[in-house]
């Protein structure tokens, strides 16, 4: 089922400020002035300024005898748009193939064929919450059925995610202010006279009246909210992206008919690619139906790539996920993220063929929403940091570890806590006991002294862990460690932990 994401960023205008000029300090209260004529009012205020009692609307002279400190900057409605785009156009690589701008302050993007690349709907918005503010971005994220209904949480609640579960719209809306159905805002003025402050009370009042006296855009957007008629997102569209696209007069439906359109499709865009010296690393295929309404597909590569044969199959693996309805009426492939990628020579007749590329094998878990990676050194000496992961396709890292101890070929992502019979200091256990389940030790070698990084983290100054090789009566070997030097309690709380399995 398709799933609509609404992105609201309440501080576009504040947020854009503070990326232009890094130097203002964080504490600095904001506040974006508009003008027409003689009159100036505030038309965004960040954190700081609301918290200082600024407000959207109030005018400027007031904002500014309310608090002595606050920097005023002119709006530039253009400069937010801009920068609105901006972010919808990265947002369209990196989330959906269908996304948006919800002018003047969000985005909204359709879920569907992209969200289990995610990790699913919860662990999707939160990373998206977490890239936006690493790039220094307040955002407030809803997902539910509708456009409209995101849209209104996204805005009206506080939360920085909100997911509104599959069939529960109506639940989710009722208490929601009438300022969150996208109303005109003479309109929602006219409805709180009225004496409506609710979704749930417009929704329930008879239809007729308010038609006949606000017109039909008061049940339009009742109507879309709550799925009754469609509403679809006509994905962001730049010069520079490159996009072919086949109508048809009649419409077409059977599997394999669409399989032999898009592998048409693959064949012009891998010449758009060619001509243009590119690869392809992210492409969509958009199908749009005669009832009006969208499903996207979304493939990846790990490395760029133009071979027609590859980029067919990624999609002829998937389309059979595609629902036609009554019949689709226009396919699109659209290349949203690409690279440089320049010829090379295939692999003579005549030789033995060499080729050990396992790139197609990394594309195919990847896109089936595996996450695919490698694990590469990290110069460290603490274990869990001596690591880090990178991509399945990137290149070898040369770097090694210089540790002349044995390291097990499991390391527990988490060091476990263990029970442990042993003489201190330096002495391995005699037992231990790990998850219920008691391990009498046979041999064990050690310790290895391992310091914290003192000169990373304060908190390590004095810390050390000591570890140990043990092996018990069946033969399994494991890596112990006790925290801290099991003298001085300022070295750690001498408990002890597993933290590596041997083969």
């Amino acid at each position: 089922m398709s799933r609509v994401v609404s992105i609201y960023l309440p501080d576009l205008a504040t947020d854009r400020i503070r990326r232009a000029e890094p130097s203002i300090p964080a504490e600095q209260p904001i506040a974006m002035i508009a003008r027409s004529g003689s009159k100036r009012w505030v038309s965004a205020a960040d954190a700081a300024a609301r918290s200082a009692g600024v407000r959207v609307g109030m005018p400027a002279a007031k904002a500014q005898a309310l608090f002595g400190g606050l920097m005023m900057i002119d709006a530039d409605p253009v400069a937010d748009a801009t920068a609105l785009e901006r972010i919808t156009l990265w947002a369209l690589t990196q989330y959906s193939p269908v996304v948006a701008m919800d002018a003047p302050d969000g985005i909204v993007m359709d879920t569907e064929g992209a969200d289990h690349l995610q990790g699913g709907e919860a662990r999707m918005l939160s990373g998206i919450a977490n890239r936006f503010r690493a790039k220094g971005l307040t955002a407030r994220i809803a997902i539910a059925d509708t456009w409209g209904a995101a849209h209104a949480c996204a805005r009206a609640i506080t939360r920085e995610t909100v997911i509104v579960p599959i069939g529960q719209t109506a639940k989710a809306v009722e208490k929601l202010p009438i300022s969150a159905l996208r109303l005109p805002e003479k309109t929602a003025g006219d409805l709180r006279t009225l004496g409506f402050r609710s979704i749930g009370e417009l929704s329930a009042t008879p239809r007729a009246p308010l038609t006949l006296r606000f017109g039909p855009e008061v049940g339009r957007r009742l109507d879309q909210m709550f799925g009754r008629i469609a509403e679809p997102i006509d994905p962001v569209r730049t010069p520079e992206l490159i996009e072919v696209s086949r109508s048809f007069a009649e419409p077409i439906g059977a599997a394999e008919t669409i399989n032999k359109y898009v592998g048409r499709l693959v064949v012009q865009l891998v010449a758009e690619l060619q001509r243009k010296g590119l690869g392809v690393r992210r492409i969509d295929l958009i199908v749009e139906k005669v009832d009006g309404t969208r499903q996207a597909i979304r493939a990846g590569t790990a490395k760029p790539a133009r071979d027609v044969a590859w980029l067919s199959k990624l999609f002829r693996d998937r389309t059979e996920k595609i629902e036609p309805g009554f019949g689709i009426e226009k396919l699109s492939l659209v290349a949203v993220m690409t690279e440089p990628l320049e010829e090379t020579q295939r692999v003579s007749s005549l030789v033995e063929d060499g080729n050990d590329d396992i790139t197609p094998l990394i594309d195919l878990f990847g896109n089936r929403g595996q996450r695919v990676y490698r694990v590469a050194p990290v110069a460290s000496d603490v274990p869990e940091r001596s690591v880090r992961k990178i991509a399945a396709s990137a290149d070898d890292i040369e770097d090694g570890w210089t540790h002349h101890w044995p390291r097990p070929v499991r390391l527990l992502a988490h060091p476990d806590r263990i029970e442990a019979i042993a003489l201190l200091p330096d002495h391995p256990p005699a037992s231990i006991t790990w998850r219920g389940k008691r391990h009498r030790v046979r041999r064990a070698d050690g310790p290895e002294r391992v310091f914290g990084e003192w000169w990373k983290r304060d908190s390590e100054l004095e810390a050390v862990r000591d570890y140990f090789v043990v092996e018990d009566d069946s033969g399994q070997r494991f890596w112990i460690f006790r925290s801290g030097d099991g003298v001085d309690p300022e070295t750690g709380s001498h408990r002890w932990f597993l933290h590596g399995i041997f083969a």
